[in-house]
């Protein structure tokens, strides 16, 4: 039986650097299929002339892959005009031996032709925006993070002891005693009282054992870049946050919502879950979708009766992190018991790493129903579930079983 044709008329586009290889599946009434394939330029010109190339042929269903970043330039030019699916490319790949620039967007072509491709997620062009500006600033603050701990390193190899003595090496008291040493990096025996917060002045003799150190003019000059890079990069990450607020204004009610979930306090990591999934949830049909979509689910992978590994996927590398954060703080904390008691039922069977990703797989869970219902945070409903039911039953054998898991030895009573 042939597969059933979905889209008549249809194109399947090869992306590449400097230019695209567009074919376009034509279908008639007697299920004979005819292909129109064209090359190019990547210049907007060259994709101007690829949309009316579309137009003139009245194809309006289109399927690319996703090549690194230079899909997005073809998808901006395309998208108001077409009806666009993007496809990672392990899932559009040709046969080995089979491959050239035409055959492949034909190859895409074929397959979308008879809706066997499945397409990515792809939010509108606002929150992609949103998106695009939320991971600039995850990446602003790794970089803040590498300079801390290259000053650190600074400052063990030149035996200055701080970090042992203060909770935070960038707080203020710590601040002012570095420049101090920068004044004049051979004397190291000025008075460090006028420099310390009050609350500090008890370890007052630790602070000037910890800062009698030998600093070479070296590293003394590595410290003041280091000092002045990450400063920069305090005020570049400042300048980002406020055109991310902008342009996150449109979204309040959605960020108060996500504000109501555990461990959710910070107004960027309700944004930062915004960016990542968007507000209309119908294009997820159930939580689970979303979960698998955002790499918490355990994968599928089966032979011959035998299953393999199924650990979570590499999907979801900006949105998971953040998850399991947030699903990391709320279950050292006891204001949520709903949260932290499953926690540690998982831990005790299952570990803390596998523990951990149910947990933040449940917060999505939460997000997805809370962002799909406008209904903040309820704790009560988890409460609920987690209640057991009063009749029930196990047998001898389970009870000896379940005893022996918890680690007690059985031994006869006679």
């Amino acid at each position: 039986m042939a597969l059933k044709i979905v889209y008549k008329i249809c194109c399947g586009i090869d992306v590449h650097k400097t230019f695209v290889v567009a074919c376009i599946a034509s279908t008639n009434s007697k299920g004979v299929t005819t292909y129109k394939s064209h090359r190019f330029s990547t210049y907007t010109k060259g994709l101007r002339e690829l949309l009316q190339w579309l137009l003139d042929n009245d194809c309006k269903d289109v399927c690319m892959e996703s090549t690194g970043k230079y899909w997005i330039p073809v998808f901006n030019v395309l998208e108001t005009s077409c009806n666009i699916v993007l496809a990672h490319p392990k899932y559009v790949k040709a046969i080995r031996g089979k491959k050239t620039d035409k055959k492949d967007a034909k190859w895409i072509a074929d397959l979308f032709k008879h809706d066997l491709v499945a397409g990515s997620f792809m939010p509108p062009a606002q929150i992609r925006q949103l998106r695009d500006l939320m991971r600039y600033r995850f990446k602003l603050i790794c970089f803040m993070s590498s300079e801390k701990n290259r000053l650190q390193n600074c400052l063990t190899v030149s035996n200055i002891q701080l970090g042992n003595i203060v909770s935070d090496t960038f707080g203020k008291s710590s601040q002012r005693i570095i420049d101090k040493i920068l004044e004049n990096p051979l004397d190291t025996s000025f008075d460090i009282e006028p420099l310390i917060h009050g609350s500090m002045k008890k370890k007052l003799p630790e602070l000037e054992l910890a800062i009698d150190g030998y600093i070479t003019p070296e590293q003394a000059g590595k410290l003041k870049v280091i000092k002045q890079h990450y400063e920069d990069l305090e005020t570049r990450k400042s300048d980002l946050e406020e055109l991310i607020l902008k342009l996150a204004k449109p979204y309040q009610q959605e960020i108060d919502l996500i504000l109501t979930a555990p461990s959710f306090k910070n107004i960027f990591s309700a944004i930062g879950v915004i960016s990542e999934i968007g507000v209309n949830m119908d294009v997820f049909p159930t939580a689970k979708h979303l979960c698998s979509w955002a790499g918490l689910t355990p994968t599928n992978n089966e032979s011959a009766g035998k299953k393999k590994s199924v650990r979570v996927s590499k999907s979801g590398c900006y949105i998971k992190p953040l998850l399991v954060q947030c699903a990391t703080a709320v279950v050292k904390s006891e204001k949520h018991p709903e949260i932290r008691n499953r926690y540690l039922r998982l831990k005790k069977r299952r570990g803390h790493k596998k523990a951990i990703i149910a947990i933040a797989r449940m917060l999505l869970s939460a997000l997805y129903n809370m962002l799909k219902k406008k209904e903040p945070y309820n704790a009560d409903l988890y409460r609920k579930s987690d209640v057991l039911p009063v009749d029930r039953e196990i047998t001898v054998e389970q009870a000896i079983l379940l005893a022996r898991l918890q680690g007690y030895r059985i031994k006869s009573t006679a």
